[in-house]
């Protein structure tokens, strides 16, 4: 699967291939305010020490800290972002320093008019919170304020004429049941793509979703991924024993909220602890909480890191471990079933299956007998998704069996093993 082809626009193979600790920042987020005007059941608001409202000058600072290394995309989000006194200024500044694609992410209150002046100032990418198709569960999304969902939908219908405009649905035990209602709804209104997710409250599949295919489905693309991913059986939160357990993301990416730069966006609105404050070394505090930080046993990243994260951090480590550690890719007709007989990870790893300890002893013995890899889900004998096949020289004879892909990353990636470049 081509990062290209799911949706996101910040997020590509060659992003994947190239992001390092010198190369561009490609993707930004800044809180400029933690006020709302709406009282969505779902949102658990700021941390107390991230609410207030983020003054000019600092905010255009940390704009400078980031397109200083080229920033590609910003957002500005809250909060609600209309209700931050400065942000047609804000937005013209970030417009003033390159940055090419500059979003916000709006509950679609404000009046039509400041949108456009928005768009004038340089925003090209609106995100609009809708969570209901029709008016009443609407109200009791938004939290109750009379004829504010037809002004969002209004707005919703005519920013979609002008710019790049996608609505993001959150799901709950609410309106869990309107799921394929609200899809065909807001497909009607002209938007460019539809984000469904479950709340992390709730994180639970978004069923109804059998009967979409064709039209609806080919003019959404980050819709068609993730109800191909429910399809699989693949709730759109949550990393598995097999995913990446760092997270590349940050490399190239910051979250700012407060005085406080966290991993992601996600991590922040789930209370988690920042990498630190704001400076102009954020950048090597991410890259060493990249080095150093296991999201699997994070439970914030564990539970809440979303499908499209991940497959962008399975991509990083398909390109920077499998494909940059020494040792040939093998076809899988090397693979046979002659070969995985004579082969057993015990040889090396004496614990059960899953239980595996990477010792230093370990990744040496595997480094000294590794002639070749596959990936696992190319082969003709014994397929599997998320695991790597590795061909084995040792005694005269070839042998292979499966290692999961962030296994393979511990033993043989370098940066992966904390070996500074």
């Amino acid at each position: 699967m081509k990062l290209e082809n799911i949706g996101f626009y910040t997020l590509t193979d060659e992003r994947a291939k190239i992001t390092s600790l010198q190369s561009d920042m490609w993707r930004c987020e800044l809180i400029l305010t933690h006020k709302c005007n709406f009282k969505c059941p779902y949102c658990r608001g700021l941390r107390k020490d991230c609410i207030g409202e983020i003054p000019l000058k600092k905010a255009k600072r940390i704009i400078d800290y980031w397109a200083q290394d080229n920033l590609h995309n910003i957002r500005f989000s809250g909060g609600e972002p209309t209700l931050y006194p400065h942000l047609t200024r804000i937005v013209r500044y970030a417009k003033k320093q390159g940055i090419k694609r500059i979003a916000i992410s709006t509950n679609g209150s404000a009046n039509l008019d400041y949108y456009y002046k928005l768009i004038d100032c340089g925003v090209n990418d609106i995100s609009i919170s809708l969570d209901s198709c029709c008016s009443a569960i609407g109200k009791k999304m938004l939290g109750g304020i009379d004829g504010m969902w037809e002004k969002v939908v209004d707005n919703i219908k005519w920013l979609s004429q002008l710019t790049y405009v996608t609505v993001g649905m959150v799901f709950t035990l609410d309106n869990i049941g309107q799921t394929a209602k609200n899809i065909e709804f807001a497909h009607n209104l002209g938007v460019a793509d539809i984000r469904i997710i479950s709340s992390a409250q709730y994180n639970k599949a978004i069923t109804e979703l059998d009967k979409f295919n064709g039209d609806i489905l080919n003019s959404h693309p980050i819709l068609k991924y993730r109800i191909f991913n429910y399809k699989k059986g693949r709730n759109i939160r949550g990393i598995s024993s097999t995913d990446n357990r760092h997270c590349p993301l940050v490399l190239d990416d910051s979250a700012v909220a407060g005085r406080w730069h966290f991993p992601c966006i996600i991590y922040m609105r789930e209370h988690g602890k920042p990498i630190g404050q704001i400076n102009k070394n954020m950048r090597k505090e991410r890259y060493e909480w990249f080095l150093n930080h296991d999201t699997y046993e994070d439970p914030i990243c564990r539970n809440n890191c979303l499908d499209v994260c991940i497959d962008y951090n399975n991509k990083y480590m398909e390109f920077h471990s499998i494909h940059g550690i020494g040792i040939p890719e093998l076809s899988p007709e090397c693979f046979t079933w002659s070969r995985w007989r004579r082969g057993s990870i015990a040889d090396f790893i004496p614990a059960a299956r899953y239980d595996i300890l990477i010792t230093p002893e370990v990744k040496k013995e595997f480094r000294k007998y590794a002639i070749g890899w596959c990936g696992s889900d190319k082969l003709f004998c014994r397929p599997k998704e998320k695991e790597i096949a590795l061909m084995i020289f040792k005694n005269g004879e070839h042998s292979w069996f499966h290692l999961r892909q962030n296994e393979f990353m511990e033993i043989f990636n370098k940066n992966m093993n904390h070996e500074k470049p």
